[in-house]
């Protein structure tokens, strides 16, 4: 007797089951996908309990005949495919035919469908796999499907299902996924008797649809992603949430190919080189993004739930999704820049140096003593602004006056007002006060130094000594003087660092310090990179080496924490590659010379860092990923005082 046999359909029908239907939200998924296939226009789901007790899909497609009906609940029986050769071309959901027939063999299946052009339809009732009963009813065109007591013949699956909440998470996940990508179609889910989604049919665009259902709120930003790959035909679209409403998790991120969601690691990725120094650390992008390419590069057949997917070509479908992510954020640069200056410069981020060098002198303060006076330096670029850091203990220095440029922005007049008009301490005294604000005088004076204005932004005030408060033409804006600075002083190390090499302020009395192994073979081995940064150090003897020079960014930080602070950064980045491992160097470094939070502003030095992020390409973020600033609106301040 033969030891192989046949296995009964209904068997066989279970084991695929195992394959395809994992929990309820696969039942749900493969009942939308066939009637996105059918083409229907408005989809309707209904579920209770964790969906094992009832799901019930609703649509207005095509609708099936009798004689379909009875097909459809045979293995390997479906309407897409007709040759082997499309199979390298699915232009459709669905398109195994295993679908149906593994539900049936796993719940009670009733089946309601009629076409546009009967006047009857057909119900169809399964229970467990058998076919009980077939008849002609009154219904309305398109197809019901209905699912109950799923798994009740298994319940050993039964047991392994999750709680409900989990399941009905993974319900909710499925029905927004394809309300995203079908965003013409209308979606009504109700779920245990409450509506979870209710978008209409030819509703708006996909920005619309996104912002109902990914946005937290009405306000948050998005980036638009718009970016077409000639050579390949790859075509990236959707909305990505501006990096500062990111979410903890990965799940905040949906893919979709060729309009099939899925889970694909090489877009998850790209994404994130994308907005690579935008994203705090242990922070993932929240959005929807598109990937249409020809179908015969894509294999969406190596899986029974059609969730992973293969690339024919990998690398070209990662480098055209991160290009669209850099160029989304660059449009997000420029709109934040028009929302908050107004109407860019003639020049706006296309500023010429000869140019810049005209417009960066500001006047840096340096308090080394409570006690004593203030003292002002003039230094001629945004970027040297550096202070004696109360915890660090050292004074800034001039930087060498070929490293920057040198007209200045603040007149000698001004500077002797200003040093005219201050106390000892660097303040207004009471009685200069009186004598020049008309509020003390009880009478009206003209003012004669009105605070700054870059652009439609004019310059409020600054609170806590650490946060510029500036008002807009539609309300007003906070900005982290730190943040934004640190931004600022990185692209300008970097784009030193790409022509030639960073400045290199040189040590009237070079300094010995000792290094550890670790550092020494950082050193060693990153020798050449660590020069071009501008840290000029030689090897002396022993575990001795001699610091000639510095970066002149950091020239206000003593050598020894220089390079201290240089190879723990390539420590800490060891592993990573090169370019990975010298931004993070970089952004270390503009960190160190950027001004520090607490640290009371003039508004001259408040006007060249506004002018300065007003020309930059990129400032919406630091380095390390924290927004630069917070906008409010008119509305939002009416909001909060009962003014709407």
């Amino acid at each position: 007797m033969s030891k192989i046999k046949i296995l009964p359909e209904n068997l066989a029908n279970q084991i695929a089951a195992g394959e395809v239907i994992e929990r309820p939200a696969s039942v749900v998924k493969e009942f939308v996908e066939n009637a996105i296939d059918a083409g229907a226009q408005n989809i309707s789901i209904q579920i209770e309990g964790d969906g094992s007790r009832l799901i019930r899909v609703v649509d207005d497609g095509s609708g099936m005949e009798e004689d379909d009906i009875l097909l459809s609940l045979e293995r390997h029986a479906t309407s897409k495919l007709t040759s082997s050769e499309q199979l390298s071309s699915i232009h459709t959901l669905g398109f195994r035919g295993e679908a149906i027939p593994s539900i049936a063999s796993v719940s009670k299946l009733t089946i309601t469908s009629r076409t546009h052009a009967a006047e009857l339809g057909s119900r169809a009732e399964i229970r467990f796999g058998k076919l009980l009963k077939v008849h002609d009813m009154g219904c309305p065109p398109g197809t019901v499907m209905e699912v109950k007591d799923l798994f009740g013949n298994l319940p050993a699956r039964k047991k392994f299902l999750k709680s409900r909440q989990t399941e009905i998470s993974h319900i909710d996940e499925i029905i927004k996924n394809y309300a995203l990508v079908q965003h013409e179609l209308g979606f009504h889910c109700e779920i245990q008797g409450r509506t979870s989604l209710d978008v209409p049919a030819h509703g708006g665009s996909l920005e619309r649809r996104v912002r109902q259902i990914i946005c937290r709120s009405e306000s948050e930003d998005l980036l638009g992603l718009n970016f077409r790959e000639a050579q390949s035909d790859i075509v990236v679209s959707g909305f990505l949430v501006a990096p500062e409403n990111s979410t903890g998790g990965t799940a905040g991120l949906r893919i979709f190919v060729n309009g099939r969601a899925v889970k694909d690691r090489t877009i998850g990725h790209a994404v994130s080189e994308g907005l690579h120094n935008f994203l705090l650390k242990g922070r993932r992008a929240r959005g929807v993004v598109f990937v249409n390419l020809p179908a015969q590069d894509v294999d969406v057949n190596v899986h029974p739930t059609k969730q992973e997917i293969r690339f024919h070509r990998s690398q070209k479908v990662h480098v055209a999704v991160t290009e669209a992510v850099r160029q989304g954020m660059e449009r997000y640069q420029k709109k934040v820049r028009s929302e908050i200056f107004g109407s860019p410069p003639e020049s706006s981020a296309l500023v010429s140096e000869e140019k810049r060098g005209t417009q960066d002198t500001v006047l840096e303060v340096i308090h080394t003593n409570e006690n004593t006076p203030a003292k002002e330096v003039r230094i001629t670029d945004v970027s040297a602004l550096k202070w004696s850091q109360e915890d660090s203990g050292f004074v800034s220095r001039e930087p060498e006056p070929e490293f920057f440029a040198s007209s200045p922005l603040v007149s000698e007049a001004s500077v002797d007002k200003l040093e005219a008009g201050k106390s000892s301490e660097g303040h207004m005294s009471p009685e200069d006060l009186k004598k020049e604000n008309p509020v003390f005088q009880g009478g009206i004076k003209k003012v004669t130094a009105p605070l700054p204005e870059v652009g439609s932004m004019r310059y409020v005030g600054q609170i806590f000594n650490s946060y510029i408060v500036c008002e807009t033409a539609s309300g007003f804006v906070l900005i982290d003087q730190h943040a934004a600075q640190e931004r600022l002083i990185f692209e300008e190390l970097c784009k030193q660092y790409k022509e030639s090499k960073i400045p290199s302020q040189v040590l009237l009395f070079p300094e010995i310090v000792e290094l550890s192994p670790d550092d020494r073979q950082n050193l060693e081995q990153n020798g050449e990179e660590i020069s071009r940064i501008g840290l000029e150090i030689k090897e002396f003897g022993g575990n001795s080496f001699i610091v000639q020079g510095v970066p002149a960014s950091l020239s206000h930080l003593g050598p020894v924490d220089v390079v201290a602070g240089i190879l723990a950064r390539y420590s800490e980045e060891g592993r990573k590659g090169g370019a990975a491992r010298l931004e993070h160097v970089l952004a270390g470094m503009a960190c160190k010379a950027s001004i520090k939070a607490g640290r009371r502003l003039l508004p001259e030095e408040v006007e060249a860092l506004l002018t300065k992020m007003r020309e930059a390409g990129i400032f919406s973020h630091c380095p390390h990923g924290r927004p630069v600033l917070k906008s409010f609106s008119k509305d939002d301040v009416k909001k909060w005082f009962l003014r709407t």
